[in-house]
């Protein structure tokens, strides 16, 4: 992709940038297409390629090896293997709210049980699955410790009164953050309250953690590389159907997949302009980037507020309707606004009016500073390769109403559009071989897999095809495998639906439930009646401990299936499995 600085731009920088030594030519030519041209030798802020980052090179190089001694384990290999020969695992997490939240641990439990944990590289997350991702890298060794201890955290804080939330003191907390946050600078809106009041209710206190500190998790490759997603949208019309583009967040990058702009997360939300950064606003808690990537939960702000303060029935089923509605198909409202009010942290009356007024009007997307505002794309953008294989919607052949033109991005939850995170583990530099792909619905198991094929295949992105019989369709399964024998640039895929078939009858696998044994057995993880519904923020303890035991079962009673998978794209990456040079 060509990035062009016209004349007038040019003057703009000079004028404004404090550095006249900086010339932006209008238009060179450069084997690499993709290149801003500047005759200063400092480099830009924001990086401009398709490529992964030197970082993310590097974190690859060690986690390979990590890799390679745990599958040499896992597989019984009578020999150590080369770099080139490790495969690359990704695990794709589903969005779903506390429920994706539990199933994740469960996951990544099975996985760890059965020393396989070391063999995933990456680790991707929408919505409610971000909720523990973020949770387990506060520690930078969490892969190589005991994973009850985390989960211990969020079942105590999961299983409690949200009362204390909606405290004084708490609220008070929330208006002294959000005050803070507007005098540094950024933009304020309900999504920021709801990430604050999210961050109490799963840990009881707002943690002072931030994305960039993620990478000390990171370097000696001692854990998968997080990725969270989000969608950029426009703001008058949050319709993802018609406009969305994929924003991605790393402990290394924050970036656009389609445009191939990049920043650190120290500058995510610091004000840019053609590239240049023009004020820097101190880095967000990570708490605020959970609200972006997870504010179709905001409604269970609503959920949580008016079974606390209102008894006005009409209102009260207003808000369930909402919560019902977002289970179903999410629609954001258009509505817009900044509500740093002064008003909204009184007392009594006072007070519940406020939230009635801003919860039942907000907006539930979060706004932040653009960092390619200002670029601009050659007229030819459109038929460069990297670019069109993202491109999501009619409004390419105008570059005047591209992103690069916006001074703010419109940041919501992927699950708006699709409910699942695979975006990021298909950036062509990451060369997915096998993806572990878990679904935490309760109603639809095969959808978001489904729709992220034909989203694939419409954009000519290699994704295996999800072939399903009715009886499949009827009667799930605990593990599917998907592969494309025809497409080797396709990864592998194991789905995991979230399904109670064999744990109902068994506490192991292979471990017979005893009588007394079955009532544990007997989660519901398929009727309107469960526990698990996606408006739910609190649980009973049995019924934690059952989501998060049959998660953690289904995994390890597929284990013959990972390791055969496993097999597989080794084998895929033997030396005498790849091309020659004379047939590429």
């Amino acid at each position: 992709m060509l990035w062009i600085l016209g004349l007038e731009q040019r003057d703009y920088l000079a004028a404004h940038c404090g550095d006249s030594q900086t010339v932006i030519e209008p238009c060179m030519v450069s084997s690499d297409p993709r290149i801003l041209h500047c005759s200063s030798p400092k480099e830009l802020p924001v990086r401009l390629g398709f490529d992964l980052c030197a970082e993310e090179e590097a974190f690859l190089s060690r986690r390979k090896k990590v890799v390679a001694k745990a599958l040499k384990q896992a597989l019984q290999l009578d020999r150590d293997l080369q770099e080139d020969e490790v495969p690359v695992v990704g695990i794709m997490a589903e969005g779903g709210g506390t429920r994706a939240m539990t199933s994740l641990y469960g996951h990544l439990l099975a996985l760890q049980k059965l020393g396989l944990l070391d063999c995933v590289t990456y680790l991707s997350g929408i919505s409610g699955s971000t909720w523990a991702m973020a949770h387990l890298y506060w520690d930078p060794e969490w892969s190589q410790k005991d994973l009850e201890g985390p989960i211990s955290h969020v079942r105590e804080h999961l299983t409690k009164s949200k009362l204390s939330a909606f405290s004084p003191e708490h609220l008070e907390i929330y208006r002294r953050e959000l005050q803070l946050r507007a005098e540094q600078g950024h933009s304020t809106t309900v999504v920021d309250l709801w990430a604050l009041v999210l961050e109490s209710m799963l840990h009881g206190q707002v943690v002072d953690q931030k994305l960039s500190g993620q990478r000390t998790a990171l370097e000696r490759g001692q854990n998968p590389l997080p990725l969270y997603l989000s969608l950029n949208v426009k703001e008058n019309n949050l319709d993802t159907f018609e406009f969305k583009e994929w924003v991605e967040f790393s402990p290394y990058e924050v970036g656009f997949l389609k445009y191939g702009g990049f920043v650190p997360p120290e500058l995510f939300g610091s004000k840019f302009f053609m590239g240049q950064l023009m004020k820097r606003l101190p880095e967000s808690q990570i708490c605020f980037l959970e609200g972006i990537w997870s504010n179709i939960f905001s409604l269970n702000l609503l959920d949580t507020w008016y079974g606390l303060t209102c008894s006005e029935g009409d209102w009260k089923q207003h808000i369930k309707d909402k919560i019902q509605n977002v289970e179903k198909a999410p629609v954001a409202s258009s509505a817009t606004s900044s509500w740093m009010e002064s008003s909204w942290l009184k007392s009594g009356t006072a007070l519940a009016q406020a939230f009635k007024g801003f919860l039942t009007n907000r907006p539930l997307h979060q706004c932040e500073a653009n960092f390619l505002h200002g670029l601009q794309l050659h007229r030819d953008y459109c038929n460069q390769k990297d670019f069109s294989t993202w491109a999501d919607f009619q409004l390419d052949p105008i570059p005047s109403r591209l992103t690069p033109q916006e001074p703010q991005l419109c940041l919501v939850d992927p699950a708006y559009f699709i409910n699942t995170s695979f975006p990021s583990l298909l950036r062509p530099g990451r060369r997915m071989d096998l993806i572990l792909s878990f679904n935490c619905s309760l109603n639809s198991p095969f959808e978001a897999l489904q729709q992220s094929e034909l989203y694939c295949r419409a954009r000519g992105l290699p994704f295996p095809h999800v072939e399903l019989s009715p009886e499949d369709q009827l009667q799930p399964k605990e593990c599917y495998l998907f592969s494309d024998p025809t497409c080797p640039e396709a990864p592998v895929l194991l789905h995991f639906p979230l399904v109670n078939v064999s744990f109902k009858d068994y506490s192991a696998p292979g471990v017979k439930r005893s009588p007394a044994e079955i009532p544990a057995g007997q989660v519901d993880v398929t009727k309107d009646t469960s526990p698990y519904a996606l408006c739910n923020m609190t649980y009973k303890k049995e019924d934690f401990d059952g989501l998060l035991r049959l998660s953690d079962y289904n995994v390890q009673n597929s284990q013959a299936a990972i390791l055969q998978a496993l097999r597989t794209v080794l084998k895929r990456r033997a030396p005498e499995a790849r091309p020659s040079k004379a047939q590429m």
